[in-house]
């Protein structure tokens, strides 16, 4: 790269935080450059989450406000069934239950358990095709504890992590459409289209309340950030060479 004042797209892998794939880029520069250069990022992803990061270079830092309100696409691979308490494959993983109910064991000798509040058996593709659609269009959504949002100048999911108890204040999103790619219970993936603000976890979950499964993300990946597209990013690799 001759010119410090770049917009870079990498298409980060699982296993590492966009501060991280900050760092390796910076450090690249630096060698590239001898000496430091200014590395930002235009929108995070979680850890577990792969695609599309857009990074700012020297003067071009001043423009990320120009990023983070584009549209974003997503594909998200639903487990249906079960919860986690992150939402996604890093949280305690259980079987979901439907609020307000109880498991029951029957106490007569000879007599068959009977379990109650158990998730429904695999929806039909029909009933999750009409469950999706209901999220189309304005919703509201909580976005989850464990998430880099700031309460009172403190991420919320270093808050959650001690333990200590917060509200987090909803907020209005907005979903183009969902499309789903592939559905073989338990596994249900879709492609969102949504704008900027929009926690592709707390969709899930929310899907999987309305099916009276439960569900949580295996696995999330950024395709598209506006125009931008996660087929003309860099591999990490790229900067750790």
């Amino acid at each position: 790269m001759k010119n410090e004042d770049q917009i870079i797209l990498v298409d980060k892998p699982a296993g590492i935080s966009s501060f991280g794939v900050v760092a390796k880029v910076r450090g690249y520069l630096k060698n590239e450059f001898g000496h430091k250069v200014k590395v930002g990022h235009t929108g995070t992803l979680d850890p577990f989450a792969t695609g599309l990061l857009i990074l700012l270079t020297g003067k071009n830092t001043k423009k990320s406000n120009e990023f983070l309100k584009l549209d974003k696409i997503y594909e998200a691979t639903l487990k249906l069934g079960e919860v986690s308490t992150t939402g996604d494959p890093e949280g305690q993983i259980q079987q979901y239950l439907i609020e307000g109910l109880s498991e029951v064991t029957t106490e007569n000798e000879g007599a068959s358990p009977v379990t109650t509040g158990r998730s429904d058996p695999s929806p039909k593709l029909s009933t999750v095709e009409s469950v999706i659609n209901g999220f189309i269009g304005t919703i509201t959504q909580t976005p989850p504890r464990f998430s880099a949002i700031k309460i009172n100048g403190e991420r919320a999911y270093k808050l959650a992590r001690k333990g200590q108890d917060f509200e987090i204040p909803s907020r209005k999103v907005k979903i183009y459409s969902i499309d789903i790619l592939n559905y073989d219970y338990p596994k249900l993936k879709i492609r969102v289209h949504c704008s900027s603000g929009t926690y592709i976890r707390t969709l899930a979950e929310d899907i999987g309340k309305k099916l009276n499964t439960g569900a949580y993300l295996t696995a999330l990946r950024r395709v598209k950030i506006g125009d931008y597209d996660v087929k003309d990013a860099f591999p990490l690799s790229r900067f750790t060479e």
